[in-house]
């Protein structure tokens, strides 16, 4: 059983998938069943996914696929305590006051790839994971970062920075066209970009050719 806000969602998210196959925007919901934040989308999601109706896809900024609609003309509204603005359940891993940051594509976690930048793209994360520093989202590829905790297919959410202290773990630029994520060491005179798997080695380089583009503040992953 729905709630009528639920079923006023189902049926827009459907509609606006059959007519573009994107799915609407946090905002564009928001106004769309007449609630006041992004807050009460999430729940509403939420509870559109626990009872089959919605799937949300992984790895996909605010891809959602509409599974199954209720039959019209049996439905009965269950009472609306999903209309509310209330904060999402703490087992929603997006906190109410979610942001949204750009999610610039593939970073590799193994051999340097080009950097892949997508600003049409977006993924929400907690606010205080951010604060008011701007940042971005990269999809992890690859597994040289695993001993780390970051994983294949990991969302990792990155401050922009142009320098890090030796330890932390940044996104680097190798010679302006590569980019990878690794753990900054110093040797000397010399960068270090130091992986998390023994399979792989810490690579060395003159700090011409190495440039801080960000730092690793937050990680993000779908079970």
């Amino acid at each position: 059983m729905l709630t009528r806000k639920q079923h006023e969602l189902l049926l827009y998210v459907n509609k606006r998938l059959a007519e573009g196959g994107v799915s609407p925007s946090f905002d564009e919901m928001k106004i769309a069943v007449g609630l006041r934040s992004k807050s009460g989308i999430h729940r509403l999601i939420s509870g559109l996914e626990e009872r089959g109706f919605i799937k949300r896809l992984p790895h996909r900024a605010r891809a959602l696929e509409v599974t199954r609609l209720p039959d019209s003309a049996a439905i009965q509204y269950a009472p609306d305590e999903d209309d509310s603005d209330m904060p999402v359940p703490p087992s929603n891993p997006i906190a109410a006051d979610a942001v949204s940051v750009p999610l610039y594509g593939k970073i590799a976690a193994g051999t340097p790839i080009e950097a892949l930048r997508d600003p049409t793209s977006t993924v929400e994360v907690p606010a205080g994971m951010v604060g008011s520093t701007a940042c971005y989202a990269l999809t992890v590829d690859g597994d040289s970062m695993i001993d780390a905790g970051i994983l294949d297919g990991d969302t990792v959410v990155i401050r922009q920075c142009e320098a890090a202290e030796a330890g932390a773990v940044v996104v680097a630029l190798v010679d302006d066209t590569e980019v990878t994520l690794k753990r900054l060491t110093r040797k000397g005179p010399q960068i270090g970009l130091e992986p998390a798997n023994a399979k792989y080695e810490t690579r060395y380089f003159p700090p011409n050719r190495v440039r801080v583009q960000g730092r690793l503040v937050g990680l993000l992953r779908r079970y």
